[in-house]
């Protein structure tokens, strides 16, 4: 198998993992949290950032790890982590325990994603390189699906949340032995060999819509991740459909229209970056509103959902590539950079969003949060998709 297609089955299943029911898999399981630990909207919120802050710890882990052992420590670490967090959510009987589950689980997103940019960036010709990253981020697609399909069967079959993070910890064990198996035989892999270079030479004038794109998308991907299936439950449920399985439902149109995400390259070669960013954060604001005015429509929180999972999965290969590009001489230290902005939103939004809901009511957030990515869209002129740097 050649390197292109073996990193990008081994990526693909590194971020199936981490970013699906690792990083995403609590939102999913928060009306069954609230029984079980009776939390508050603003503990979901808490937690839900706290799992965040671990996405951003790992982030800084991992570059630590990646400038002096190469791609392959990190991924791995990444995914051991995945897999004990959430057997640590499967066995925990009490909300702090709930909290380091999903604070350990989501340090994996930031610990396996982006090594994965250095050791496409030099084992895979630059022209398939953005096909490459683009199938490594839309890993997160499957991921949610699987996590999505796992929670409808938990209502069918009427067996416990705990068995399906149980499951969830057991095929991250094996992402596990599938990555170490492939990293092993990747040249490049040793003491790492792209030159690096230092954090400030990465704020870079061209490299400003980079991050304020990063921070928007944090922002408002993890408002929804973190509320989005606890409001439409809260709302009664959309026709026809047993209201236990909504979040299931919401979450499998996530997944399935993130699939586009493999196209994203392509789609970015026929329009332009500029373009395809404005419809993106455009999306993103249009799925917010969606699940603001219309929770108990079918139609409506179907398009919510596979808005959201488009801006969500498209976004992440246009920072993969984005970064690659911007930064050849240290791909994975540009893509954390953009990254981090996106944790710094990450963190606020959900601990933010909590509070407005409390005070406010979770319609009036989320119309809120949706005014982030439309104006980001608004401001946004074609000089800011610069791919090359200056």
């Amino acid at each position: 198998m050649t390197p292109f297609w073996s990193l990008s089955a081994a990526g693909f299943a590194a971020t199936a993992i981490s970013f699906g029911p690792a990083r995403m898999g609590f939102g999913l399981f928060v009306p069954e949290f609230r029984s079980e630990f009776g939390m508050s909207t603003a503990a979901v919120g808490y937690v839900s950032s706290l799992g965040f802050l671990g996405f951003l710890v790992g982030l800084l882990i991992a570059q630590a790890l990646l400038a002096r052992w190469g791609p392959r420590l990190p991924v791995l670490s990444g995914l051991a982590a995945a897999s004990a967090g959430m057997l640590v959510v499967a066995l925990a009987t009490n909300l702090a325990a709930l909290a380091l589950g999903v604070f350990l689980a989501a340090s994996s997103a930031g610990l396996a994603w982006t090594p994965f940019n250095d050791a496409i960036h030099g084992n895979v010709r630059d022209e398939k390189r953005p096909s490459a990253l683009s199938a490594v981020s839309t890993g997160t697609a499957v991921g949610i699906i699987a996590a999505g399909l796992a929670a409808l069967a938990m209502v069918l079959a009427g067996f416990s949340w705990r068995l399906s993070w149980g499951l969830f910890a057991a095929a991250g064990a094996i992402a596990l032995l599938g990555n170490w198996a492939v990293l092993r035989r990747v040249e490049g892999q040793e003491p790492h060999p792209v030159s690096q270079i230092g954090w400030r030479q990465l704020i870079d004038v061209s490299a400003v819509p980079l991050l304020a794109i990063g921070f928007a998308f944090g922002t408002t991907s993890a408002i929804y991740i973190a509320f989005a299936a606890d409001h439409v439950v809260e709302a009664g449920g959309v026709p026809n459909v047993p209201i236990e399985a909504t979040p299931a439902l919401l979450y499998m149109c996530y997944g399935l229209f993130g699939l586009v995400g493999l196209l994203t390259g392509r789609i970015r070669d026929m329009i332009g970056l500029p373009t395809l960013l404005r419809l993106l954060m455009l999306a993103g604001a249009v799925s917010l509103v969606l699940l603001s005015v219309s929770p108990g429509s079918l139609p409506g929180l179907s398009l919510s959902a596979g808005l959201q999972g488009m801006h969500v999965m498209m976004t992440s290969a246009v920072l993969a590539f984005w970064s690659e590009r911007l930064f050849p001489s240290s791909p994975s230290r540009g893509f954390t950079a953009a990254l981090l902005a996106a944790a710094v939103g990450n963190v606020s939004g959900p601990a933010l969003a909590g509070l407005a809901s409390d005070a406010f009511g979770a319609a009036p957030m989320f119309l809120g949060a949706a005014a982030l990515p439309a104006i980001t869209a608004i401001l946004l002129r074609d000089r800011h998709g610069q791919e090359r740097p200056a």
